[in-house]
């Protein structure tokens, strides 16, 4: 990272986190809760080791194409509506999921057929599927949402408002991140606490918490900063006087934060490359031309050099863009499904090639779902979707949540199949963050809206 590339307003932000992560700055209460979840971390044992992985789908993936209704009377209701961008029956009829506990009404779902190898993982028990999750503020009723009564996340239906509601889980400016809360948590247990919150995929609003601050790799390794890891205009003397200049302590407080900025990354950066050195090479197989295979390989290799960064717990994100399908969804959204699928089992295999499947919880997330009803060879932004977590300690085999009507204005969506999330992102949060070692008293510093919310209504694991 060049340091002309660094923003004003990036530049504020992080020197308000690392402060933070320095004891300078933070809420005594959630400090007192980091004292507290800490100790129960630093008592675990040596071998005590979770991690929470993010898989977000950027641009709304289409949940009508991706869960799919397979017995004769919702099927042809689906077929009805989507007309021309709907899956032929026969297509799917390999990925037919049978699961632990029947659906109500004699109800069949299958996946997409792309989505073959996330089938055989919920035949297998390791995937489950959560039905029409979305952000919400409280509970919404359709006649509470008509009548515009209650409050609801702020924007709907708008990318970058319901990505950071989807990750924040807060309506306040400069909102933090629910995965970077329970990393603050974390953050004294860890003895490589910069490695709490990793993205493979640039800034994540989901990993900044309070006190922590997101540390940034690529799907190749460390982001090496450029100017301080080859020399300097041919000579490694100016590289060297570069670094003395930008890491030296200052009198004033915005220098002294970029110091410390700077500090943070040249360190982290040579910590990630020597424990990434000394970890063996995985005999997983991953498709190098998929982006999101790579970056799930990262956290692969992350995962196993656990030991070497000091850490017990990690929060990672990885993400997959392209899923703003307003037209052309049969030609783009299932070749991003099958890049999804792959991605998602090859890391699974990982974790199992690692022996850490049982402390690895994985689930996708998305800012919305997409309209049931096309608008043309597309479909138009949505707001609840369907999604997947998975992972070897998931009670999979299991569909989590409500399964909705299949149709358009019925009783489950806001308006040409927009779905009104019968499931909250919170009632997802908690049990990954109770999984994770977050305990019920602190999840109101998680969740600021959970105790509006059934937080024990998803049971995963």
């Amino acid at each position: 990272m060049s340091l002309d590339k660094i923003t004003r307003r990036e530049f504020l932000r992080k020197s308000m986190l690392l402060s933070a992560a320095l004891g300078t700055a933070g809420p005594l209460a959630l400090n007192m809760a980091v004292m507290g979840e800490a100790a129960a971390q630093a008592t675990s044992s040596s071998s005590d080791y979770k991690a929470l992985v993010c898989v977000f789908l950027v641009g709304g993936n289409d949940y009508g194409n991706t869960v799919i209704p397979y017995d004769a009377a919702n099927y042809n209701a689906y077929a009805q509506i989507r007309g021309q961008i709907a899956y032929q029956q026969s297509a799917l009829a390999g990925t037919v999921l049978k699961p632990k506990t029947a659906l109500p009404d004699a109800r069949q779902m299958a996946l997409a057929p792309e989505l073959a190898p996330l089938a055989a993982l919920f035949e297998a028990g390791k995937l489950g599927v959560l039905l029409n999750v979305g952000p919400l503020v409280q509970p919404v009723t359709l006649a509470q949402y008509n009548a515009n009564s209650v409050p609801l996340p702020p924007k709907l239906f708008s990318h970058i408002d319901q990505q950071t509601y989807w990750q924040a889980l807060s309506q306040q400016a400069g909102a933090n991140g629910w995965g970077g809360r329970i990393g603050d948590l974390m953050l004294s247990g860890n003895g490589g606490s910069m490695f709490t919150a990793m993205s493979v995929n640039g800034n994540a609003l989901l990993l900044n918490g309070t006190n922590e601050a997101q540390f940034d790799v690529s799907a190749s390794g460390a982001v090496n900063l450029r100017e301080t890891s080859q020399p300097l205009f041919g000579s490694s003397a100016c590289s060297q006087a570069l670094v003395s200049l930008t890491t030296q302590s200052r009198t004033n407080v915005m220098e002294n934060a970029l110091t410390r900025m700077m500090q943070r990354g040249i360190t982290g950066n040579q910590q990630i490359t020597a424990a990434l050195k000394g970890v063996p090479a995985l005999t997983t197989a991953f498709d190098s031309t998929n982006s999101l295979a790579m970056q799930l390989q990262m956290v692969a290799k992350l995962i196993a050099a656990r030991s070497a960064l000091g850490v017990k717990r990690q929060v990672f994100f990885v993400s997959l863009g392209g899923f703003d399908t307003h037209t052309d969804l049969n030609e783009v959204h299932p070749g991003l499904l099958a890049k999804l699928a792959g991605a998602m089992n090859s890391f699974y295999n990982a974790t199992v090639e690692l022996g850490v499947s049982n402390q690895v919880a994985s689930f996708t997330a998305s800012e919305f779902g997409r309209t049931l009803s096309p608008n043309g060879d597309g479909s138009d932004h949505g707001w609840g979707s369907h999604h997947f977590v998975m992972g070897g300690a998931i009670q999979g085999q299991n569909f989590y949540g409500t399964l909705p009507v299949t149709a358009v204005n019925g009783p489950d969506d806001v308006g040409q199949g927009r779905l009104l999330p019968s499931t909250a992102v919170d009632q997802l949060a908690a049990p990954l963050a109770s999984w994770f070692g977050v305990s019920g008293a602190n999840m109101p510093l998680i969740l600021p809206n959970g105790a509006n919310f059934n937080l024990n209504a998803l049971s995963l694991f």
